[in-house]
């Protein structure tokens, strides 16, 4: 005995037998789907006489079918879209990190042992080239003494003035001509033709594993490029000289600071935690939250937010390397790394700055949404950094494993990453031409990091608006530099001037909180609900029709082109088998098609296939019905006895 699920199964398989498509051919099934489907246009071609009102019905069915496709389109890439929703909260507010920087990173004073070599050949390019000479009695400070921590490989790249861009240049040191080798001849910036080409002049950097590949870099500016060799060998220095060194050589916080006020209430360097920064050395940050504890500010206004004064001493300056006067600050969440060198506020001395924020949130939509990233996870580049992922930390990092790859050292501004040591001259000779020709394909997004990279989905922004006014100002400078200079008087031997002050308020404008978010413009039930009604209004069509379309269409047209192909490839394999043998072709090996195509037999009577199984006519006309037999219709024949009761009533 079966069981009672195999007992079902077996009668559903009798009752709705599934036996393919049963149309003999393509044209068959279109006709007979036109005939059948609830699509009014599709009917309408079939039945419609005459062929202008055909070709009426055909181009209506085909614009609606456009136009459905169209708007479906549409919809689908409206799907993807999100709408932006700006939600204003007034509330007590955490108040940020504020990091400060002198922008001298180091004092001239501390650092003459290791510049002195460096600054005498400044001088001597400049006494070349435009005849500078610096009195002994302008000098501050002699770079004549004390020893370099380099060696004379700084004289191996000099400056060079050239002469209408020819292959011969001047040394600059020397004052001696020489000839430029090399088969790269690149300028790094763009020239400004000043009439004057003795006015240009640059450095030229080459392979040192191979001479003849060398990279010309030429500048409009003097000033300019004074600085950028400066800098190319000051970093060369300041990689060779220990972490530990270099922040005894920078400002510590009783340096920079002279005054804190914060929410009305003092403060001091305690507050500030601080951190070395390659290219701005010892930096200090205020509400950094190392320990913890995060300051939050419940009133808006100057005086309830972070007030100080800073102490820049403008004398011990170094005049190569740095050509402005005063601080710089950054405004970030405690979570962020501080990009002092790409986004910092420059702090003027002698004056009172301002900066009022406004405090901001956002968050953007992931994929399919946009392009962003949540915590920078499915980034492949490692954050050397530390901190919670940015792009800018991503660019920073990125360009630093390809130095690390291509020149087998680490770029001295970005931090190092693991098993990588700083590039310098005495170990790494090849590693500025490496960098200048990596830098220059990285600004040509040719790295791939650009590519990488991605924004940060939800992030907080500082806005800020700086006003500054002079200070102090003229009838009370007398008496404010005296005090100051008293209350710092243990630590700075002489009197304070107001070109070495500067005046710091940073604080909140309001506290209205803002947040940007964005939001799914559709959701799957509202695309649905827009597809069908595309599809019921261009043609009357629903989601069975939908599925009655991709049967007819799809399944059943490719079962009936695979059918007609395998009756064609045994047609001709019955042929080739009956041309081998030399047999007369059999009744069977005929092609069967319509009704006499035992294939198409089905017991879904009310369909097209039925249709199919009726007879062909024949030329003699078919039978009527006959009359109907009224014998059958005698009681007798039904009752073959009479009753009893019967009988008794005839006799009476």
């Amino acid at each position: 005995a079966m069981a009672p699920g195999k007992k079902i199964t077996a009668r559903i398989k009798r009752t709705l037998p599934v036996k393919g498509p049963q149309a003999p051919t393509l044209s068959e099934l279109m006709r007979w789907y036109c005939l059948n489907t609830n699509t009014h246009g599709c009917r309408r071609i079939v039945v419609s006489r005459g062929r202008l009102r055909r070709f009426i019905w055909i181009l209506l069915t085909l614009s609606a079918v456009g136009l459905i496709l169209w708007q479906c389109a549409e919809l689908l890439m409206n799907y993807y879209s999100a709408s932006v929703s700006v939600t204003v909260q007034f509330q007590k507010l955490p108040f940020p990190a504020v990091t400060i920087c002198n922008i001298n990173p180091y004092k001239y004073s501390s650092m003459k042992d290791y510049l002195s070599e460096l600054d005498k050949e400044t001088k001597k390019a400049l006494e070349t080239f435009y005849g500078f000479s610096e009195g002994k009695s302008k000098v501050r400070r002699s770079v004549d003494e004390g020893n370099s921590t380099g060696t004379d490989f700084f004289k191996q790249i000099p400056l060079l003035k050239f002469e209408d861009f020819s292959k011969t240049a001047t040394d600059l040191r020397s004052g001696q001509k020489r000839k430029i080798e090399g088969s790269v001849f690149h300028k790094d910036s763009s020239i400004v033709n000043s009439g004057d080409s003795n006015d240009i002049i640059g450095f030229q950097l080459c392979d040192a594993n191979n001479s003849s590949e060398c990279a010309l870099y030429t500048f409009s500016s003097g000033v300019n490029a004074i600085q950028e060799w400066y800098k190319l060998h000051y970093m060369n220095i300041m990689a060779q000289i220990p972490l530990e060194t270099k922040e005894e050589l920078s400002y510590s916080a009783d340096d920079l600071l002279l005054t804190c006020f914060f929410d009305g209430l003092s403060c001091d360097k305690r507050h500030f935690t601080r951190f070395h920064h390659p290219l701005h050395g010892n930096c200090y940050t205020f509400n950094s939250g190392e320990n913890g504890t995060i300051l939050s500010t419940s009133t808006g206004g100057s005086e309830y937010g972070l007030q100080v004064v800073l102490y820049i001493d403008e004398a011990d300056y170094n005049p190569f390397l740095v050509t402005s006067t005063g601080a710089k600050i950054i405004v970030h969440d405690q979570n962020e790394y501080p990009f002092i060198e790409d986004i910092g506020t420059e702090i003027e001395t002698a004056a009172a700055t301002s900066i009022g924020m406004h405090f901001t949130r956002s968050r953007k939509l992931s994929k399919p949404y946009s392009d962003c990233t949540e915590t920078g996870a499915d980034i492949p580049v490692e954050n050397l950094y530390n901190k919670s992922y940015s792009l800018q930390i991503c660019l920073h990092s990125c360009f630093q494993k390809a130095m690390v790859d291509s020149c087998g050292c680490a770029q001295y501004a970005q931090p190092l990453p693991a098993g990588a040591e700083y590039c310098n001259y005495k170990k790494n000779p090849n590693w500025m031409y490496c960098y200048y020709r990596l830098h220059e394909k990285f600004v040509k997004e040719q790295l791939g990091c650009q590519q990488i990279c991605k924004d940060a989905c939800s992030f907080k922004e500082w806005a800020l608006t700086t006003s500054i006014a002079q200070w102090p100002s003229t009838v009370s400078e007398d008496w404010m530099l005296r005090v100051l200079s008293w209350d710092k008087g243990q630590k700075i031997n002489k009197k304070l001037n107001k070109t070495d002050l500067a005046n710091l308020m940073v604080f909140y404008k309001d506290l209205n909180e803002r947040f940007i978010s964005e939001n799914p413009a559709n959701t799957l039930v509202i695309l649905l609900s827009n597809f069908g009604g595309q599809l019921g209004l261009w043609m009357s069509c629903s989601v069975v029709c939908v599925i009655e379309i991709i049967e007819v269409f799809f399944i059943d047209s490719l079962f009936i082109v695979m059918r007609r192909q395998w009756q064609k490839a045994k047609k001709w394999w019955n042929d080739r088998k009956r041309d081998q043998s030399g047999k007369p072709p059999e009744a069977s090996d005929l092609e069967r098609q319509g009704h006499d195509n035992p294939i198409c037999i089905d017991e879904d009577l009310p369909t097209f296939n039925t249709a199919l199984r009726l007879p062909l006519p024949q030329d003699n006309p078919l039978p009527r019905t006959p009359p109907p037999n009224y014998s059958t219709l005698r009681l007798e024949t039904a009752f073959t006895e009479q009753l009893p009761d019967t009988l008794e009533v005839e006799q009476h």
